[in-house]
């Protein structure tokens, strides 16, 4: 079976994740959900990263959310707690990664594609983009405790209006409500760029002040609230409601 994350080091000390299914928009799978969660798992103890870049491979999405037509067989409550909590489990593990992360929003991002974005330390966009918190369309909340961790990188009435508009935004426009951190463009101009004074640091560095950040956290019960809050998602999950938007969109695509 193909990989579905394309993994590139750096000898600056960068780790590039790209996702990759084209095909789907980047969208989260399981075996997309395993892959991150042993990658993450690697390059936390890897002395040679610094640093790890999340983005798209391609140039039209960086990740469209989860992936509706291999979770549709999700009904029950409990069926959709199982694998909205594993890969609520994957973004905790991303967010607390032990190094800087950013997400290079490179293309479209959509419902969950936010949700691993928020993960990330920083984002930042290509000009171009669209993305947007649409999950309440689906008749459901952010699924992977998004919104706990939007509510930790900007003001809360920004992050409500993100979560409750529902709407897609232009990347300026989220740069505005402060989700996006810089509007980059390519090689010197891009991610790189923006980066550059982070790498020329040592780990330890880099580590150690990374270390305060979750700290935080795990005072402040960062995980015991996205916790609460995928299982309110898993509660709409398994309402008529949902289902019926799925097959909406399900259909629409056809």
């Amino acid at each position: 079976m193909d990989q579905v994350i394309n993994v590139e080091k750096d000898e600056r000390g960068f780790m590039k994740l790209l996702f990759n299914r084209q095909e789907k928009r980047n969208a989260v799978n399981y075996q997309l959900m395993d892959e991150l969660e042993t990658i993450l798992s690697e390059a936390a103890c890897d002395d040679e990263v610094k640093l790890l870049v999340l983005t798209g491979a391609g140039s039209e999405a960086f990740c469209s959310g989860g992936d509706l037509r291999e979770f549709q067989d999700l009904r029950t409550e409990e069926e959709a707690f199982a694998m909205l909590s594993k890969m609520g489990e994957i973004l905790y593990k991303l967010a607390v990664f032990p190094k800087p992360t950013i997400a290079l929003i490179n293309g479209s991002a959509f419902g969950g594609g936010c949700e691993i974005a928020t993960a990330c330390d920083f984002r930042l966009a290509k000009s171009e983009v669209k993305l947007g918190f649409v999950q309440g369309t689906l008749g459901i909340t952010t699924g992977w405790g998004g919104a706990s961790l939007l509510l930790e990188k900007i003001s809360e009435q920004k992050a409500l209006k993100l979560l409750l508009d529902a709407k897609i935004h232009k990347a300026e426009e989220a740069k505005e409500l402060g989700f996006v951190d810089e509007i980059v463009g390519e090689g010197a101009d891009g991610w790189e760029g923006f980066a550059e004074d982070f790498l020329r640091h040592e780990t330890g560095v880099l580590m150690a002040y990374k270390r305060l950040l979750v700290h935080k956290w795990q005072g402040s019960g960062l995980k015991g609230r996205m916790d609460a809050e995928i299982r309110e998602c898993s509660k709409l999950w398994a309402s008529d409601e949902h289902h019926a938007a799925v097959d909406r969109f399900i259909n629409k695509k056809k």
